[in-house]
């Protein structure tokens, strides 16, 4: 019995005159996605992908996990091929749906008619394919409103298709089709969130991060490349960058007031992500801020950050609250990583007591009391760079 995975698209249906070139970038991520697990056949009509193995043993359990992570899939399922005809409908669904069926106490059949040259007409479909079904398992009985299981038949132009439930997708656009962004990437929890966030409405992501020895660790370094890691499920490779951060965090420390280091120190930070996301051709900045969620993050601090900005700074969890953030966090498997105790450079010359509502003019006056722009310069010219492609 032949089995494929059927794709369904959400918002990319309605892209118009555009929706092609959406749809050409989903089947090249799908294809880069699915790579290290076989060869496949795409094909694509209707706003529906079609997934066909052409390996025998094909593990499509791992192909559907990995199709579930895919920005730009509203929904999927794994289907059964069938020839346009009831009978071989009939029989086939028999085998196929032998296990969910007799788990289940309530059912019902939809049938979706694109071929309207197929003989029986859906309402007629879903009549007879539902009395056959309750011939064959006589414990169910049929529930239109509430059902635990919904059995669908799609006549198609060249096949039948047979599947119980679709699986919701991870929704979104295809990377890649709204342009490139920095992600500033500590080892929090809100960082990989943001990031994710973005990538499901596009983005493709490159991510960096500042490292202060010995102020910081290898192992904080080690947690945020997991991170990295983690992020590529869903975000696709991955350009990460390292920036050595140590001499301008003390260079800070020894010429600027201790309330404003936290300020100064992230204007600092967009500065330098913003002269390498320039060379990666990157459009705009990412950060995991919140709004009142610490002192810097008070809309008087990003007021401040973003003077020192001359891209956009996309900032996707700043109306969520922690709970929040820490529910997506979990969901996209970053959550474990993000708590573990290696402190980022964040955490270094932390002041006792910072400034909440800062003037941005006193910020500038702090930060012109000083040359950093050698400092700039050298880390930027000494940040290391990898690359993170998809977990095989």
């Amino acid at each position: 019995m032949k089995e494929l995975i059927l794709v369904k698209y959400g918002e990319m249906a309605l892209k118009g005159l555009n929706k092609k070139t959406f749809e050409d970038m989903l089947i090249k991520n799908i294809k880069r996605r699915l790579k290290p697990l076989g060869h496949f056949q795409l094909t694509s009509a209707q706003s529906t992908t079609y997934i066909r193995p052409l390996d025998e043993d094909t593990d499509l359990d791992e192909v559907a996990d990995r199709v579930g992570k895919i920005f730009g899939i509203a929904t999927y399922c794994r289907a059964c091929v069938c020839e346009k005809d009831f009978d071989d409908i009939c029989s086939k669904s028999y085998e196929y749906l032998d296990e969910v069926l007799s788990c289940a106490k309530t059912f019902k059949v939809n049938a979706k008619r694109s071929d309207k040259a197929f003989p029986m007409k859906s309402p007629e479909i879903c009549m007879e394919l539902g009395g056959k079904l309750l011939e064959r398992f006589p414990h169910l009985t049929v529930d239109v409103k509430n059902p635990e299981v919904t059995i669908t038949v799609e006549i198609r132009d060249e096949n039948a298709f047979v599947h119980a439930e679709n699986i919701k997708g991870a929704g979104g656009l295809p990377i890649g089709s709204s342009g490139k962004a920095m992600l500033l990437l500590s080892g929090g929890i809100d960082s990989p969130v943001a990031g994710y966030m973005m990538a499901k409405r596009g983005v493709h992501i490159a991510a960096i991060h500042y490292v202060s020895p010995p102020y910081t660790s290898d192992r904080a370094q080690l947690k945020v490349e997991q991170l990295c890691q983690k992020l590529t499920d869903y975000c696709g490779g991955i350009a990460f960058y390292c920036v050595p951060f140590t001499e301008l965090q003390e260079a800070i420390k020894d010429h600027c007031p201790e309330e404003f280091f936290t300020i100064i120190m992230r204007r600092l930070m967009m500065e330098i992500a913003q002269r390498i996301a320039e060379k990666d051709n990157c459009l705009a900045l990412i950060t995991g801020e919140s709004v009142g969620q610490v002192a810097s993050q008070t809309m008087a601090a990003m007021v401040c950050t973003d003077a020192a900005c001359r891209i956009p700074v996309f900032r996707p969890c700043v109306g969520m609250d922690k709970t929040e953030i820490i529910e997506i966090a979990r969901k996209i498997d970053t959550f474990e990583t993000s708590i573990l105790p290696y402190e980022d450079c964040c955490t270094v010359f932390t002041p006792r007591h910072p400034k909440v509502r800062p003037q941005l003019a006193d910020i500038e006056k702090a930060q012109n009391s000083f040359d950093f722009e050698p400092l700039i310069q050298k880390a930027v010219e000494n940040t290391e760079m990898k690359t993170f492609n998809y977990s095989e």
